[in-house]
């Protein structure tokens, strides 16, 4: 009985272990989905001097985050005040150029990052400098 009992433990904490490392895993994955389409989305403004209006303009329409969210983006270069850019928690836009994200596992996002449905997102901040969690950022 004692032997079931730290065995059921044991089974119990590697479950748990593993949870933890699928998500880092999932994260660690949308981060470098997210710095491949940065890296198309410039090479798409170094050659026509515009940012594409869609993902579809790179060929990248429909591709799916770890958790089978479409990723989201926004030309900020082409709009008018600040309304739809992701803003940090004091309000002020994270990036200047695009927003590129992916929902995170919940699927869910809102704008200012410090909600939180934004939380879990996989945000690139500052141009690309910080491409990461929200919640680290």
């Amino acid at each position: 009985m004692m032997a079931l009992t730290v065995l059921a433990v044991l089974v119990g904490l590697a479950v748990n272990g593993y949870g933890g490392y699928q998500q880092k895993a999932r994260n660690k994955k949308a981060q470098e989905d997210i710095a491949a389409l940065s890296v198309v989305i410039d090479a798409h403004y170094q050659d026509t001097g515009a940012y594409p209006a869609d993902l579809a303009a790179i060929g990248r329409a429909g591709l799916a985050d770890p958790w089978g969210n479409a990723y989201q983006y926004t030309d900020l270069s082409t709009l008018t005040g600040r309304g739809r850019a992701r803003k940090d928690h004091s309000l002020v836009p994270i990036n200047s150029d695009y927003d590129l994200y992916s929902s995170g596992p919940d699927g869910d996002s809102a704008g200012p990052l410090t909600a939180q449905a934004s939380r879990d997102d996989i945000v690139r901040a500052r141009n690309g400098q910080f491409i990461g969690p929200a919640s680290q950022f």
